[in-house]
């Protein structure tokens, strides 16, 4: 079973998500016949000269995976997720390719708001939005039933299905704002050498007490600060998953 369910996800790996010009066709083919450093130069080139969408950072995810390149793989897929979190060949990739590469979950500290962040992620902030409006407007139609209509029954419905909608529609609406601003904040990144050790202080530690911790390869932080001089060059404060802040390299990190 357990073979089995490898497979499976090997297969989704193996599949070309997008097709549609020349240099996508051209890509798709490579990858196919497992050419896959002229896959990935056709897929980039397309995104530069195209433009950018969730499908085609997934079938980049996809090559990187298949050169052995786990880290880029992870970055292309959350790149993906950004522009779609709906893209559920991106999100099963990337949990796939994280489970490989060992990384503990980084939506949060604890087991429930990891559970809410996967749950609201799943949908665009655009649909939350619709389905907040399209839920006031129902609560709209229960307050009139429980104003106007003379059958109890009806009355009753109108208030407590107006009250569950209601509900629902506020809930739609925090979770369209989680989205989007996960989306434009512009602050999400990805670790990118085997790994790295953060440090108190936007510079090279001077010594063990300027070491805060490490984080491997393909670790997810938030951008929190940022400084730059002549004399240490640009460096970030970023914060994990569980809430721990530190400095580290600009050069050590992709925004994603």
């Amino acid at each position: 079973m357990k073979q089995a369910i490898i497979t499976i996800m090997l297969v989704v790996l193996a599949i070309p998500v997008i097709a549609g010009n020349a240099n996508i066709d051209k890509a798709n083919q490579a990858y196919k016949q497992e050419l896959y450093n002229e896959a990935l130069k056709l897929y980039l080139q397309e995104a530069k000269e195209t433009g950018v969408s969730s499908a085609l950072y997934c079938n980049i995810g996809d090559t990187y995976y298949r050169l052995k390149d786990n880290v880029h793989a992870v970055l292309y897929y959350e790149r993906a997720l950004l522009l779609d979190p709906s893209n559920s060949d991106a999100r099963f990739n990337l949990d796939f390719v994280r489970g490989k590469m060992q990384l503990p979950d980084d939506a949060g500290d604890s087991w429930f708001s990891n559970w809410v962040d996967r749950t609201v992620s799943r949908l665009s902030s655009n649909t939350w939005a619709i389905i907040a409006i399209v839920t006031f407007l129902l609560f709209l139609a229960g307050l009139a039933a429980y104003l106007f209509m003379d059958n109890v029954l009806m009355r009753k419905l109108g208030f407590f299905g107006g009250a569950l909608v209601l509900l629902i529609s506020i809930l739609a609406n925090l979770a369209a704002f989680h989205v989007y601003h996960k989306a434009t904040s512009g602050n999400a990144a990805i670790i990118m050498p085997e790994s790295v050790t953060l440090c108190t202080a936007p510079r090279a530690p001077r010594d063990k007490n300027e070491e805060a911790f490490e984080l491997m390869q393909g670790t997810r932080v938030e951008i929190v600060d940022s400084i730059a001089d002549k004399t240490n060059g640009k460096w970030l404060q970023v914060s994990t998953a569980g809430g721990h802040k530190a400095w580290l390299n600009a050069k050590d990190i992709e925004v994603i």
